[in-house]
């Protein structure tokens, strides 16, 4: 089996390939069908398809020698005032060479900027747009000064619906030759949530062991706790046995590795599946859990935030019981 990143491998070529985002899509479509950009602000979460709309736009407006007409600045490169005024600045003035007059910038995670940053990129959009046009790929575009935001086109990504992530993750499968039971399709849509980058990587990451991708080893090397043993241990608790319930617990931390703050989102996701227990007390339990993980954050103890979680659904239990 290769071990070529597949999340590069099966990253679509050109807008038609892309997944789900039908309006964006079309929206990009009538910019390369009027050989026009304006500058544009990509924003929505992570793995929804951002990085590669700005490319498969380049792609699609400048043919197969599009790197030639494209900058792509990421997080992981500096981009303080000096990279502002130095490298976009040298980029954006000089003209593009042939059809299109304008060469494209983008710049991901640009919510990352700092806001020195982003004031002098302000000035640099304005002067040079006949030049370069600009690409911000975000995760939170209120992250980015409104001067910005006024003069982008914003468009708005979502998390993949479940029918489309399925299909992507099973196409590859096919392709790779990889099984991957119903179990485990539903098993990387639980763990990732629709962010379909993070879903090819843990297929990947699960293929690797040359078995069957079932539900059991994607929470394995995800680190993530099986939610039927999370169900198993809130009704074990409600019931009234709390030390069966936390050894039940530190089974789960030291089966799959699990840290504190994560199994507390899973207690939390579990609580509002449990059929047993009264809308109320859901409502209630979600505060309980949410403070223990306020806690947490603040650096108290793991095994003992846990433990007092325990203790408050062992009292739910005797209370909805009355």
């Amino acid at each position: 089996m290769s071990f070529e990143m597949w999340a590069e491998k099966y990253r679509p070529k050109h807008l038609e390939d892309m997944v789900d985002q039908k309006e964006i899509v079309e929206r990009l479509k009538s910019f390369v069908k009027s050989k026009n950009v304006p500058h544009c602000i990509f924003a929505g979460p992570p793995g929804t398809g951002k990085t590669t709309a700005a490319l498969c736009l380049a792609r699609d407006l400048y043919g197969h020698g599009y790197r030639e007409h494209l900058m792509e600045l990421n997080a992981s490169d500096e981009r303080g005032i000096n990279v502002v005024r130095e490298t976009v600045k040298t980029f954006a003035r000089s003209r593009s060479i042939g059809g299109i007059p304008f060469k494209i910038l983008i710049l991901d995670e640009a919510d990352n900027m700092t806001s020195d940053a982003q004031q002098a990129l302000r000035r640099t959009m304005e002067r040079y747009t006949e030049t370069c046009r600009f690409i911000m790929c975000a995760n939170y575009s209120g992250k980015i000064i409104e001067p910005i935001q006024s003069r982008c086109a914003p468009f708005r990504f979502a998390f993949l619906p479940r029918e489309e992530h399925d299909n992507y993750v099973k196409h590859i499968a096919d392709c790779e030759n990889v099984q991957l039971p119903p179990d485990g399709a539903e098993a990387i849509f639980e763990v990732c949530g629709g962010d379909l980058r993070k879903a090819i990587n843990t297929l990947q990451s699960a293929a690797s062991v040359n078995k069957p991708v079932d539900a059991k080893l994607v929470y394995s090397i995800t680190g993530r706790a099986s939610p039927s043993d999370v169900q198993k241990m809130l009704n074990t608790a409600i019931t009234g046995d709390f030390l069966g319930a936390r050894k039940q617990l530190r089974d789960m931390i030291q089966k799959y590795g699990v840290a504190g703050s994560d199994i507390i989102r899973q207690i939390h996701t579990e609580i509002f599946k449990a059929t047993e227990i009264p809308e109320l007390w859901k409502i209630k339990l979600a505060g309980i859990a949410g403070e223990i993980d306020y806690r947490l954050v603040e650096g108290s103890d793991e095994e003992v935030q846990l433990s007092a979680l325990l203790a408050r659904l062992v009292e739910a239990g005797y209370e909805i019981k009355k």
